[in-house]
């Protein structure tokens, strides 16, 4: 089994969201798969026009020779492929949406009604069949993934793909930082992401016992969020400081 993650933090591997993305592919090697970690910022994706080029002139090729010609390249060659990115305005990030937008290439231009009745593109290939969705975001509660939690069930349903793991990870700042409290917990995390990789590669998805386990808070200053946001407020009040001093 072949799995690669595209990785659409700005930040790679200094990211909150690599913590989570290199944890998850930890597991799925040691499971047995062959894994892959790409950073979509090191990467040149020129945003999608909407020509329809790739759909009629050189169908699955786009008229921008750049690097997403070889990421369509390993993302064809999957089993399964992570999307991985940090919450930015509600979203996923902008060079993950040009990601996204840019996988048009592989889509059968024609149409056809899925089991429900609603259209949708027809397949065209044969790989991936699973789609593995991994998000973090600042603020502390698991409601502000909501837009990506329906984004990633349509995105897999309109790649004719099944989504085999949603994993978000609220507070995900915890997971890189110094406080004291952190220090277990996040590992304790660590090992209920190597565990859910392993899952997706033996069972093919990740459990209903694991999930349940990542969403719940690393830590009480997580649930308490009269602490939680007097504690991030008095880290921004110091960085601003240090930046005004300038040293930062």
């Amino acid at each position: 089994m072949r799995i690669t993650a595209f990785n659409g933090s700005p930040r790679k591997d200094r990211g909150n969201t690599h913590v989570m993305v290199s944890e998850f592919l930890k597991g799925a090697g040691e499971a047995g798969a062959e894994v892959e970690n790409v950073f979509l910022a090191e990467q040149n994706i020129t945003p999608c026009i909407g020509c329809y080029a790739c759909w009629t002139a050189s169908p699955g090729k786009c008229v921008y020779d750049d690097d997403m010609t070889g990421l369509l390249d390993r993302f064809l060659s999957s089993d399964a492929v992570v999307i991985a990115s940090p919450v930015y305005v509600d979203n996923v990030t902008g060079m993950m949406k040009n990601f996204m937008d840019r996988l048009i290439a592989i889509a059968d231009p024609h149409m056809e009604k899925d089991q429900d009745g609603e259209c949708r593109h027809v397949k065209k290939h044969d790989k991936p069949t699973k789609i593995i969705a991994i998000s973090n975001c600042g603020f502390p509660e698991q409601s502000h993934f909501q837009v990506l939690r329906i984004l990633f069930r349509r995105v897999a349903r309109n790649l004719h793909c099944g989504l085999a793991g949603e994993i978000y990870r609220g507070g995900g700042g915890l997971l890189t930082s110094r406080l004291p409290e952190a220090g277990p917990a996040v590992e304790r995390y660590r090992n209920v992401l190597r565990r859910a990789g392993m899952e997706v590669v033996r069972e093919g998805s990740v459990s209903d016992q694991t999930t349940m386990e990542l969403e719940q808070p690393l830590v009480p200053l997580q649930a308490d969020l009269d602490r939680y946001i007097a504690t991030v407020n008095q880290m921004w009040d110091a960085r601003l400081a240090k930046a005004r001093d300038g040293k930062g």
